[in-house]
């Protein structure tokens, strides 16, 4: 120690850990101490000796276990990695890696900084191809193969012992869901080999191949890109270096290629849509569009297109190629091969019906555009004729051929040339063959009845309507019984006045009250016109019971209406009180009004005050304000003070009740809380604590309020009251402006003659009083 003292610190902490760690030529007693070896290695680092601090690491690794080498390892690959000695750093590497080859991503990289990108690109093929290899950056295979991908193909001439052809061809099959990158980086690496060629056979080879609309936009824009870079490249060389014909034809078939992959864009496009689904109908129609002016394309695809699509399969309807493939060859002339194809096409096996049944239809028409009539008639009835073994209509197990016979389209179109072309009998047994089948619909019915009044066979056209009403029920049947009824009427009459009743009864018979508003009608205008006036009476009166709720207020109204003109006024009341009775409360107040109007007509002012007290009680005065003026209106030109007391009496008391219904306020309470802000604070403000009942309890306060207020006063309206202090002079002119019909007297009368009474009678007669009721 004491040998020591005269050395500096740096130089006596060297010897220190020189001594504890052993001499180059002996081991130290304490070898297995990496923290003094750790900072004996960094002493040297530090002293920047390079040959001897490698050496400290080497003899530190063979000192300690190797389980304490993970502790040595950093600090000498940081080392390693702080000088330009490349081998050596790479040897180093090499080592650690046999320790942990895990961290095969950190050496990739010291390579790639090292620009040695070959032996880069062979330890990343070796991690890609390692299936347990775990990446310490948490990438996945996709992620290292994309990595490798794009390093060997953007250095061709520093990678050479790898086959980047086949890596990358590899990664194809590997990584289905990124083709594109993939195909555009084995491009690249020829392109950056310089065997232009080649790229542009990987790029046709990708454009071919690709199932992703996206695979192919990123090759195909790759592709476009570099097309342009070639051309923009010959342009440039030919600008410095001067132009030669053979500059400008090479020029030129670039321009030319590069121009026909941009028009070749569409249609390779729409191969990758059909490499997707080859059974898409829709996109065969785009292509065979895409090939328009080209009729040698367009027959080889649609000959491809019947070829592949399987009826099974298809998205869309398969039919529809047949059926353009033919129509192709007949605006070309060739009709006999629009025949044959339509023939082919009636032997498919397709999945629906339809489709088939539109093949037949097709035959027909072409034939009809050709005027080949007797023809279109053949081939309509060959489709309708029954097959050697029948099957229902939806049997899947049967193919269309057996099927097709119950086609509603094939046998509505043979009936429309069967009325057009036909005779009558074989028309006839058309319809009688789609009803017998029971695939007619209620048009079909219709149009057969019809046809027969057409040929005046009106008898046979009401059997017609007969055996539709027995195919179809409520609500299909609407049409038919209306038909029926109208058609049936219009050729009777009266003459057969019972048949009509009953054919009504039958139609009336299980009815919906959605439908039954029509036929009521019409069944009321038969005995209107032909029938008795009871029994149309009658009829609406089973009208407003039979229709829906939403439509017996207009019933009502078409049933006083014709109530008033048969029997007159008078006969209406009844009707209005049981319509008071079975409507809503907003169409009751119509009906109560419209009856109160007709009653003062009448004369009946006894009635009709009865009659606006009984629909007091369903007039809330908050919202029916109008009902009120007009009550207020009758008493101020029909009645006298007491029964305008007594208005505003009952005003009072049904305001009160309504003000005691804790549904109404509540609802009353939402609506204002609706219009505010929503909250409970809003409705009682500083007491957003309080219960709901509360709040009701206060809103009842509040509305109670509001009604003292909205009371008339003396000084505003002069109605007053018999507690009133007013004079008796001012009741006497009160009772001259509420009754401006009162009969003026003589002044030689007694004075009190022109007061009014204790008992409030007033002196035009008019009626007292709040009636007696309904008498």
């Amino acid at each position: 120690m004491g040998s020591w003292a005269g050395l500096s610190p740096g130089a006596g902490g060297f010897w220190v850990l020189l001594h504890l760690c052993g001499s180059p030529s002996r081991l130290s007693p304490h070898p297995q101490m990496p923290r003094l070896w750790l900072d004996y290695c960094q002493f040297l680092m530090d002293q920047g000796r390079v040959t001897h601090t490698r050496r400290t690491f080497d003899r530190a690794l063979r000192a300690l276990p190797i389980t304490q080498h993970s502790r040595i390892w950093p600090l000498y690959l940081r080392f390693l990695r702080s000088h330009p000695l490349p081998e050596t750093a790479v040897r180093g590497y090499r080592r650690f890696l046999k320790l942990s080859p895990e961290s095969a991503e950190e050496y990739i990289e010291y390579l790639k900084s090292s620009d040695r990108l070959d032996e880069a690109a062979q330890r990343l093929a070796t991690v890609v191809n390692d299936e347990r290899f775990v990446s310490k950056a948490g990438k996945s295979n996709y992620q290292l193969w994309h990595e490798l991908c794009d390093l060997i193909s953007q250095n061709p001439d520093k990678v050479q012992s790898l086959n980047v052809d086949a890596i990358i061809r590899g990664g194809l099959t590997r990584f289905t869901d990124q083709l594109g990158k993939l195909w555009c980086s084995l491009a690249d690496y020829y392109i950056r080999s310089g065997h232009f060629e080649k790229a542009r056979d990987v790029y046709e080879e990708a454009i071919r191949t690709v199932m992703t609309v996206r695979d192919f936009t990123q090759v195909f824009d790759s592709y476009a890109q570099f097309e342009e870079s070639m051309i923009a490249a010959k342009m440039e060389t030919a600008s410095e270096l001067g132009r030669e014909e053979e500059d400008d034809v090479d020029l030129e078939l670039r321009l030319a290629r590069f121009e026909q992959l941009i028009s070749r864009r569409p249609l390779l496009l729409n191969s990758v849509l059909l490499r997707q689904n080859p059974h898409h109908v829709h996109e065969w129609h785009k292509r065979v569009a895409l090939h328009q002016g080209r009729p040698r394309e367009i027959i080889n695809t649609y000959t491809e297109a019947v070829q592949t699509v399987d009826p099974f399969k298809a998205t869309g309807k398969p039919h529809t190629l047949w059926v353009a493939f033919a129509k192709f060859y007949e605006d070309n002339g060739q009709l006999d091969d629009a025949r044959v194809i339509l023939e082919k096409a009636t032997k498919v096996n397709f999945k629906q019906v339809d489709d088939l049944a539109s093949v037949w239809c097709q035959c027909g028409e072409l034939e009809l555009r050709h005027e080949n009539y007797d023809e279109a008639l053949r081939l309509l009835r060959k489709a309708t004729a029954l097959p050697a073994r029948r099957a229902e209509y939806f049997d899947g197990s049967e193919p269309v051929q057996n099927r097709v016979y119950k086609s509603l389209k094939v046998w509505s179109m043979l009936a429309d040339l069967e009325e057009s072309l036909g005779t009558f009998q074989s028309t006839k047994a058309v319809y009688d063959r789609i009803l017998d089948l029971r695939i007619a619909t209620p048009q079909i019915v219709i149009n057969y009845a019809m046809f027969l009044e057409e040929h005046k066979y009106f008898e046979e056209s009401f059997k017609a309507y007969e055996r539709g009403i027995s195919l179809f029920k409520w609500p299909n049947v609407s049409d038919i019984w209306s038909t029926y009824l109208t058609k049936f009427i219009a050729r009777y009459g009266g003459r057969k006045l019972e048949r009509a009743r009953d054919l009504f009864e039958q139609a009336l018979d299980g009815c919906p009250p959605k439908y039954a508003k029509t036929l009521y009608l019409l069944y009321a205008q038969l005995e209107e016109e032909w029938g008795l006036a009871r029994h149309a009476m009658a009829v609406y009166e089973r009208a407003t019971r039979a229709v829906e709720p939403a439509q017996q207020y207009d019933m009502f109204n078409i049933y006083i209406k014709r109530a008033a003109e048969i029997y007159g006024v008078t006969h209406t009341r009844g009707i209005y009180q049981k319509a008071i009775e079975v409507l809503s409360d907003e169409h009751a107040r119509e009906m109560c009004l419209r009856f109160a109007d007709m009653e003062c007509k009448l004369g009946e002012i006894d009635r009709a005050r009865a009659i606006y007290s009984f629909c007091s009680q369903i007039c809330d005065p908050r919202t029916t304000g109008a009902f009120w003026q007009t009550w207020k209106d009758f008493e101020v030109r029909h009645g006298n003070e007491d029964t305008i007391k007594e208005m505003l009496r009952i005003r009072r008391s049904v305001q009160a009740t309504y003000n005691t219904q804790v549904n109404f306020m509540a609802s009353q309470m939402l609506k204002v809380s609706g219009s505010a802000t929503g909250t409970v604070s809003d409705l009682a403000p500083g007491q957003s604590g309080m219960d709901d009942m509360k709040l009701l309890e206060q809103r009842a306060e509040q509305l109670a309020a509001e009604a003292e207020r909205d009371q008339p006063l003396r000084a505003q309206s002069k109605i007053l009251f018999v507690r009133s202090d007013a004079s008796r002079e001012e009741l006497a002119e009160l009772a001259q402006q509420v009754n401006p019909e009162e009969i003026q007297l003589g002044e030689d009368e007694d004075e009190d003659e022109m007061d009014l009474e204790p008992n409030g009678e007033g002196p035009a007669g008019a009626g007292t009083g709040a009636g007696p009721g309904w008498a």
